[in-house]
């Protein structure tokens, strides 16, 4: 089936050009995926299947994407953020004849049409940064699904809520959980794109400056560790009794938000939870104040409320909003999305190549076990998992021990002495 992309216009050879140029760069970074490639790329175990992504459409994306087409699929991709779209890499795809439906800064209606086409195309397997195309395809029941992968902490959350409710339609992955994800894209990538977009975005030094970082999940340790590090004085939140004592252990300052509100100069949403800076919030926190969001869902901040009540907020520079709220300054980042793709370049291609690599080996997976998988949620098998992190550690040309014979056995047995 011959699927057309939404182009409104035939692109220039110039924007084609810098989209190949990001392309190989992050190819260039991205040497395990392309292990996986090299594995594979004589059998073609995709030919014949159609994927269907919801991704973030960046440089690293078009590595994954290309590496699945060179393995014989046809795929067809919208974005998993309306704010996160690299104008030359949808070019770049398109000219190298991937189905894409997505457009630089389309509105809410636009997104989710986009999203709609994708499901339209009966992939045979869904791979999903936030679960919305998961949630699309069980809505409206669209039939042939093989399986899907979950790629984020709050897709993973949709896809159990989905899982204990209504149940699911077909065997779905969470690449999120894998060891040789969550460890390094989720702590080292967005705890340093996190910062990197916010200095970016800002301009200003964070060295002396109070931080509050609310969640000390993955993402929230990285965050943290990277602001520590240029000096920032960093403060905690969270609602976990045993990460807040983790948080205090390694040093940080750990509070309750509506100590912190009245003092923080910036404050960063890290959950994955909704209304973790409410309406109610507002009224106590620190005039002239900053608001970003590092989680996947504009929800962890009240943005309703701030339009509600300032729908006209001063446009101080890109992606940085002022509310005038009774009175007070309260400077909204990125509209409340992720920050570190709206006002960055995201996770860096390094630890991407870790994320990515699960997910083309998990879908690889699903096609080979997808009928004794059984139609539920599913975490990464730990052979991938290691798979990965052999590849990682032989692309930085890293060598480990080994256990040996007697050294297994003891693991594996059970020795009485008398």
């Amino acid at each position: 089936m011959k699927i057309q992309s939404s182009s409104p216009k035939k692109p220039s050879r110039d924007i084609v050009e810098r989209g190949k140029l990001e392309y190989e760069w992050a190819t260039s970074l991205m040497k395990v995926i392309i292990k996986i490639l090299k594995k594979y790329q004589r059998s073609k175990p995709l030919s014949n299947f159609n994927l269907g992504f919801c991704l973030h459409i960046t440089k690293e994306t078009s590595v994954l994407i290309m590496a699945a087409k060179s393995l014989g699929a046809q795929i067809s991709i919208c974005s998993a953020n309306p704010l996160s779209i690299q104008a030359e890499i949808i070019e770049f795809l398109r000219y190298n004849e991937i189905n894409v439906f997505a457009k630089k800064n389309p509105n809410r209606k636009e997104f989710f049409e986009n999203i709609f086409k994708v499901s339209n195309t009966n992939p045979h397997v869904v791979i999903d940064d936030g679960a919305e195309l998961h949630s699309i395809i069980h809505q409206r029941q669209i039939k042939g699904v093989y399986g899907g992968t979950e790629e984020t902490t709050s897709g993973i959350f949709r896809i159990l809520s989905l899982q204990s409710t209504t149940g699911l339609n077909y065997p779905i992955i969470g690449v999120n959980n894998a060891k040789s994800k969550y460890f390094f894209d989720n702590r080292y990538g967005t705890g340093q794109s996190t910062v990197y977009g916010i200095l970016r975005t800002l301009g200003i030094l964070i060295a002396g400056k109070r931080f509050v970082v609310c969640g000390y999940g993955w993402v929230g340790r990285g965050v943290s560790s990277c602001l520590r590090g240029l000096g920032a004085n960093v403060t905690i939140t969270e609602v976990d009794p045993i990460k807040a004592l983790e948080a205090h252990m390694d040093g940080f300052n750990v509070q309750r938000l509506e100590a912190i509100l009245p003092k923080g100069d910036c404050f960063i949403t890290c959950t994955g939870q909704k209304d973790v800076i409410s309406r109610y919030d507002f009224d106590i926190i620190k005039n002239g104040a900053f608001l970003a969001n590092a989680g996947h869902f504009d929800v962890e901040i009240d943005v309703a409320y701030l339009y509600s009540q300032d729908n006209h907020p001063i446009q101080l520079r890109p992606n940085v909003e002022s509310f005038n709220i009774k009175g007070k300054k309260i400077n909204l980042i990125a509209k409340g999305r992720v920050i570190n793709l709206v006002g960055g370049e995201g996770n860096s291609p390094e630890v991407m190549d870790l994320s990515f690599s699960n997910q083309l080996l998990s879908i690889l997976f699903i096609l080979k076990n997808y009928k004794k998988l059984g139609r539920e949620f599913h975490q990464v098998p730990k052979k991938i998992d290691y798979q990965v992190a052999h590849f990682a550690l032989s692309s930085f040309g890293i060598k480990i021990d080994k256990l040996t014979r007697d050294q297994v056995d003891y693991q594996t047995k059970v020795y009485l002495n008398y």
